[in-house]
């Protein structure tokens, strides 16, 4: 990705990448986590990993909003028949994140596909913002 002019911005309450962004009451069973993303530009667009353990399809939102792409989901951790939880620090870790897209890219064709917990999101770019190829003509 290129540093300065960024066709994707990260967040800005990021604190690390599996950093605490929020806890709700206080014995910290909720929580609010900043999954890890990895992000890919290429000619045609820009692709995001983000890493969502234990999110199902049914606990995952993905929206876009004006120029800002966001990302929530909560994970489901079920506790094993017959047993009893003794300690959990999260017991319903929620995951969020914001990124802030370039003009260049096309919010109105974008794809979502999650798979064993990583959540692939593919932004292609305008056509106009495209690069091609200008034939020169001789004479």
């Amino acid at each position: 990705m290129n540093t300065s002019n960024p066709v994707v911005q990260r967040d800005q309450n990021q604190q690390g990448s599996q950093g605490a962004v929020a806890r709700h009451g206080e014995d910290m069973q909720t929580m609010t986590l900043v999954p890890a993303v990895d992000i890919y530009e290429t000619a045609a667009g820009v692709t995001l990993w983000a890493d969502l353990p234990g999110v199902p399809r049914e606990k995952l939102e993905v929206n876009v909003h004006d120029a800002s792409l966001r990302i929530e989901g909560e994970a489901v951790v079920a506790t094993p028949a017959g047993l009893r939880v003794q300690h959990a620090e999260v017991r319903q870790p929620r995951y969020a994140r914001t990124f802030t897209l370039s003009p260049e890219l096309d919010a109105s064709r974008i794809a979502a596909n999650l798979q064993d917990g990583v959540l692939k999101v593919t932004i292609p770019r305008r056509e106009e913002a495209k690069p091609r190829r200008i034939e020169v003509s001789v004479g």
